[in-house]
């Protein structure tokens, strides 16, 4: 890392500067889990990692640019949800647990990643490019990779042709990043978290392959 990290003004933070520009992107990611995002400011970031907001402002602009780059680090761990689907089968009993591992990892990288998500999800939704464009590099880690193998199916006469991959897709990743949006609330609805693997991923073999899993 050293030599790679730059303060707002351009010069290269030593190792120091870097643990407490780290210190402060943890400090930030705390806070984010605990209050809303829109009442976090820089003073008290600052007083939670023990600096002053001065030094906040030598590595960030402010609290959005700091927001960004932990959301941009966390788009990059998206790339691991792309191992999930990549290259697994989706026949019979394989395809089942490929399904299993599918829901499982994905809403185990939402709940590992919620409080920053749900900024992102805020900021794409209220049209910041910026947020939108690291919402859809998560999603996208696992529609590609399921648009292919729709597509592989489709080639092999294994899966209905008249369907259009990418839409399958997308719906897809639509209904897993819902329900991991929704893991909180579907307590409030008589519904263990537990409970969500086994009943999503018949619907992801389902969409994926149009035929019901084997039992």
């Amino acid at each position: 890392m050293t030599g790679q990290v730059r303060t707002v003004d351009g010069r290269v933070a030593g190792r120091r500067g870097q643990e407490t520009r780290q210190k402060l992107l943890d400090c930030l990611r705390e806070m984010l889990s605990t209050s809303p995002y829109r009442d976090v400011k820089v003073i008290d970031v600052a007083r939670m990692a023990g600096t002053s907001p001065a030094t906040f402002y030598q590595y960030f602009p402010d609290v959005e640019g700091a927001v960004l780059e932990i959301a941009e680090e966390m788009a990059k761990d998206a790339d691991t949800l792309k191992e999930l689907v990549a290259g697994k089968s989706w026949a019979g009993k394989s395809g089942t647990a490929t399904s299993e591992e599918l829901v499982d990892g994905f809403l185990a990288f939402w709940r590992k990643n919620d409080a920053i998500l749900r900024v992102v999800t805020l900021g794409a939704a209220e049209g910041d490019k910026r947020f939108f464009k690291i919402r859809m590099t998560v999603l996208n880690a696992v529609a590609k990779p399921l648009t292919d193998a729709v597509k592989e199916l489709q080639a092999k006469g294994q899966a209905d042709k008249s369907l259009d991959a990418a839409a399958v897709a997308g719906s897809l990743v639509s209904l897993l990043a819902s329900a991991a949006e929704h893991q909180k609330a579907f307590t409030s609805w008589g519904v263990k978290v537990k409970d969500l693997k086994p009943n999503l991923a018949p619907l992801v073999y389902l969409g994926v392959t149009g035929k019901k899993p084997p039992k």
